[in-house]
């Protein structure tokens, strides 16, 4: 591909794809030239560096959030739709993660879902600082759920590569926890009835049990301090 017909939306889109199935850590200008049949230099011409490609990329995925209409739901309804939304976003694209450990992320599609969840709560009566809070607290927790999903991915990729050493570690450390878990009751019920799926694994529902805690709490707080409470 031409320097000329090369754009910085294709090399975004790109670039998506290439750290959904690479991560982080796959992606340099020369293998993204290479998906593009383009010279690496002929990237540099419409972004900065690698730094600011993520920074586009990862703008360019938080635009794929819908956000609830104010108008039409409550808010619980608003927040508990933005956060599985914010968590399926992670789910699909699990270098966000990484990404959130090492950049400050910034750009139009995030401050454009970062004021619509302060909405959330501004509309049903919090304060500018308590919206502030509840915004941090939802976000948080989706994005420490999220982590899991992130480490699954990369070592997905560690093992895609051939590596049976890899693989041998990870389940000769599976198995040292596991025997270690065994040396505690709770841990050992849970180990040996049919329905766990391993040592650490979480309950189906886990994620949608936590969300609606969470905001039966920020809700309580709120209501109790309209109250005077």
């Amino acid at each position: 591909m031409a320097r000329k017909t090369l754009t910085r939306d294709q090399i975004v889109h790109a670039a998506i794809e290439h750290l959904d199935t690479d991560g982080l850590e796959g992606l340099n200008m020369r293998a993204l030239g290479k998906r593009l049949n383009s010279a690496a230099t002929a990237v540099y011409w419409h972004v900065k560096n690698k730094d600011n490609l993520v920074l586009l990329a990862t703008d360019q995925v938080w635009g794929e959030l819908e956000l609830p209409d104010l108008a039409t739901v409550d808010w619980r309804t608003a927040a508990t739709t933005m956060a599985t939304d914010l968590y399926a976003m992670f789910t699909r694209h699990p270098w966000l993660v990484q990404v959130l450990a090492v950049h400050v992320v910034y750009g139009e599609g995030k401050a454009r879902h970062d004021d619509h969840h302060l909405a959330v709560y501004e509309t049903a009566g919090f304060t500018a600082t308590q919206a502030d809070r509840a915004a941090a607290a939802v976000f948080t927790y989706v994005l420490g759920n999220a982590a899991g999903t992130a480490a699954t991915a990369a070592l997905t990729r560690k093992l895609g590569d051939g590596s049976t050493t890899a693989e041998e570690q990870v389940k000769a450390a599976m198995t040292q926890a596991q025997e270690i878990a065994m040396r505690y009751p709770r841990l050992r019920a849970r180990l040996e009835t049919s329905a766990a799926t391993g040592y650490a694994a979480a309950p189906d529902g886990t994620f949608e049990l936590g969300l609606h805690a969470l905001l039966d709490g920020l809700e309580k707080q709120h209501t109790g301090k309209a109250g005077g409470h």
